[in-house]
Order: structure tokens, then sequence, then C-alpha cells
């Protein structure tokens, strides 16, 4: 399989920037997520890797080839779409071969290949059958087994689970990150799901209006977020935020919200002006000795955990607490925080201070 690396990348379609300068590292061997929402680029990434559009800008590299240039039968890369892509006139056997026999491959070759991948994706028992009447999960198993068939140096994936019901695409979802430990094959994934991201990612990048926000490990992007989009977009429910104005000095432990004192990981980046302070729900504890008061709105029951919903003087807050806990709407509760897993953020820009908490891992495009 294959490294792959993308340097300075950029890519306009006249006067409108799909993709601006983006680069990382996708390691051999790697179950690689690009997330966003959207129309925040992440397609067009996967596509220009692919050759199926060319970079208006950049470099990309495979093995150690410059490729951007290149057609994409030249990549010795395989695609999975959403749609599946199935040529519907085939049968599962002749959709799996067609790759091989387009290739010039030996028959009896081309059998023994189709029946290794169709033992690996179970789907043995359909192989004879025309792939119109096949369920969405076994359409989408043999447009795999079409994939992975040509043993490629990197599978590229767009949404590929994306047509299918949640309880379905779950489970297809677990199969996938199986396959793929299995194979040991580079693969790119693309999805605006963030469980899904976080579930079966090595790293990801996230991506929104055309930039690379952050890239990284799933939990280095979910308890060191590189920006409040970061922030909000990952993590169910999302991170708190609130706002506060003042000054953050090199050293300082403590912010101050109104009258309120809140311990914060030490900082190590000067800033003034509007603040934000961000803390996930599973870090705010409730006590009545906490930092501040907030009413609680409503609780939603998650059978071993709770979310309880509060309204502060900051704003909202949600908390995610023991079931066994009795909180009652219209209590009037103490809020204190886990200090160690606060994240300061800048409010102009957006981006999170460095501190003790994320010093050295915000990787941002």
């Amino acid at each position: 399989m294959a490294e792959i690396v993308i340097k300075s990348v950029r890519k306009d379609f006249g006067s409108f920037t799909a993709v601006k300068e983006s680069s990382f590292k996708i390691e051999d061997g790697e179950f690689f997520m690009l997330l966003g929402p959207s129309g925040c680029g992440k397609t067009t990434t996967l596509r220009m890797i692919a050759g199926l559009e060319l970079p208006s800008s950049g470099e990309i590299f495979l093995d150690g080839e410059e490729i951007s240039q290149l057609p994409p039968s030249k990549r010795d890369i395989a695609f999975v779409f959403q749609m599946f892509a199935l040529y519907p006139h085939m049968n599962v056997r002749r959709n799996i071969s067609y790759p091989l026999v387009s290739q010039g491959m030996k028959r009896r070759d081309v059998k023994a290949k189709v029946a290794e991948v169709s033992k690996i994706l179970g789907i043995e028992n359909i192989l004879d059958k025309p792939v119109g009447g096949l369920s969405g999960g076994d359409r989408q198993r043999v447009a795999l087994g079409r994939a992975i068939v040509r043993e490629p140096k990197a599978f590229m994936m767009d949404e590929p689970l994306g047509a299918l019901d949640a309880e379905f695409r779950e489970h297809m979802s677990e199969e996938l990150r199986a396959l793929h430990d299995r194979m040991g094959a580079t693969t790119v994934y693309v999805t605006h799901d963030q469980l899904e991201a976080m579930q079966m990612g090595d790293k990801i990048v996230v991506m929104n209006n055309a930039v690379v926000e952050q890239f990284g490990t799933p939990q280095d992007i979910y308890d060191k977020p590189a920006s409040l989009f970061v922030a909000d977009f990952i993590g169910s429910p999302s991170m708190n935020f609130l706002n506060y104005k003042g000054d953050v000095t090199s050293g300082q432990k403590v912010a101050k919200l109104g009258e309120h004192i809140i311990n914060v990981p030490q900082q190590l980046e000067d800033a003034s002006g509007k603040l934000v302070l961000g803390v996930r729900p599973e870090h705010i504890a409730l006590s009545d000795s906490g930092s501040l008061r907030a009413e609680v709105q409503a609780v939603e029951y998650l059978g071993t955990t709770q979310i309880v919903v509060m309204q502060s003087e900051f704003g909202e807050l949600k908390a995610r607490v023991d079931s066994s806990m009795s909180v009652d709407v219209g209590d009037n509760v103490g809020v204190d925080f886990n200090a160690s897993t606060i994240t300061l953020f800048d409010q102009s820009s957006g981006l999170a201070l460095r501190s003790e908490l994320n010093d050295g891992a915000l990787q941002r495009g």
C-alpha cells in the first residue's frame, strides 16, 4: 500500500475556491477520515487525490511519486462512490471481475480472485444474482468487492454508507473497519458524520469553508480542539461555550467570569479582549459548592447517563452526569468545571489559545 502526502493543494472553479491551500499526510495503511459539513471541500479533496479533479496548485504524492497531474488510470487508486455505481446489466460476479477482465487477466486467475474477495465480503451466495434486486447493503459490498479485487495502492471512499438506513449503516461501518484492519490498506474516507469519523478513523482532517481546521487522532481532536468550529462540530452534545471579556497572560491559571473565578489549564499564550471558555458536557460537575449557579431547563435520560440542560447568567450549559443523580426541572444547582479540561478560545479569530492542555497538539492546515 502507500503513503499519501498533500502539499499546499488548492482548487478553484473560476472565482469560487473549493479548497484553500491544504497540507496533511496520510500514513501507509491508515484509515483516514475527511470530515466536515456539506460544501466544505472534503469531496473535492478526495477527488483530487483520486485524479477525478486536477488541483489548481500544490502537489500530491502517492508512494513517493508526484501524481497531481496524472490521470486516474495512472494512479492505481480505487474509488467507492456513495451511490454504488454498479453495472445494472451485469450480475454480481461480472461486476466484481470487470476491472480484472478489462486488464486482460487470465480467466482462471480472475475466477480465483473473485472467489477470494467474495469470501472476505461474505457474498459467495449472491455471485450469480443480478445487482438490481440486491439490498443496499449487498450492493455496497459488491461495490467494495470491485474496488478490492484490483489490490490498488489506496482506496478512496466518498460517503459509501450514506444511502443506508441508520441501523444498517452502523453495522456496515463496523464491517468496513474490520475489512480495513484485515487488509491493511491505505483508505481515505469522506463523511459529514462526526460519530462515524470518530469511531472508524485512525486520523481525521476536519474541514470547514474550504479550509483544514485541524488534523490529528480522534482523541486529540475531541480533547484539544484547535478552533471554535471543531469544538462545536465534534461531540454530541457539543462543547459548552461561555463568553467573557478580559486579558489572559502567559502563566495564568484562572479566568474570571463576572464575579466568578474559574480555574483553567496554565496558559502559554497571551490574549486580550473577548474570549470564550469551552468545556465538554462530561467535564461539568453539579455540586452545592459549584463556582456558579444555573437553573435546570430539561433532563434527557440516556440510560447510564443523562444530559442536564441548564440556563446560567452566561448562557446555556449542558452537563453529562450519571443517571443515578437526582435532578429535576426547575432545580437551582451549583456548577463546577474540571479545570484541566477547559480550552480558551480567541473570539475574533476562533482559534484556541495555547495552554498546558493543548501545547503542541494543535495541528491546523
